[in-house]
């Protein structure tokens, strides 16, 4: 089986989440990954099956992601497809779920695309990585939140268990089809 990974990151954590999926899915078959801002032409016909996964940054996702499925709506409906999202609002456990995250929902209500899988992940916060301006403004939005506001730490909220259940899934859709 070969398995197409895509990818849109900002900070780097979905990257690193896509990795992690393209490694455990690795030992079924093949499995490449792609960022998809440098993804140019690509025929989706050569895999079994496509995810994608996507970061949030001040509620939007990357436009490359919706040029990318605009461009290959198609032939990403006619095969076993996944989409997962990576943002900080899913590290609440109540935000984590395609149906309660705003930012997924909002997505999936205006893309004819239609996953047969659907996750949202808790991302990474980065601070003494990011930019002056983005820790500022990302240390507010994290007071109004609730979340951490100490922008000497660096904090993964990714819940692994959730990933690993989701690349589960992700290999039993070959299954089905």
């Amino acid at each position: 089986m070969k398995v197409l990974i895509l990818y849109s990151s900002r900070d780097g954590q979905t990257h690193t989440i896509a990795s992690y999926i393209a490694k455990q899915l690795s030992v079924a078959g093949t499995c490449e990954i792609q960022d998809l801002s440098q993804v140019g032409q690509i025929d989706l016909s050569q895999y079994q099956q496509v995810m994608i996964g996507a970061s949030v940054r001040y509620g939007r996702f990357s436009p490359v992601l919706s040029q990318f499925v605009a461009g290959h709506i198609e032939q990403l409906n006619q095969m076993p497809s996944a989409f997962f999202a990576v943002n900080l609002t899913a590290r609440k456990p109540e935000k984590r779920s395609p149906q309660t995250n705003a930012y997924v929902r909002k997505f999936l209500l205006s893309t004819p695309w239609q996953p047969s899988l659907c996750a949202v992940f808790a991302g990474a916060l980065r601070y003494p990585r990011y930019r002056w301006i983005d820790r500022v403004m990302i240390q507010l939005i994290m007071r109004m939140t609730g979340g951490e506001t100490d922008t000497s730490k660096e904090v993964e909220y990714t819940d692994w268990q959730q990933v690993d259940r989701f690349t589960q899934d992700f290999t039993a859709l070959q299954c089905e089809k």
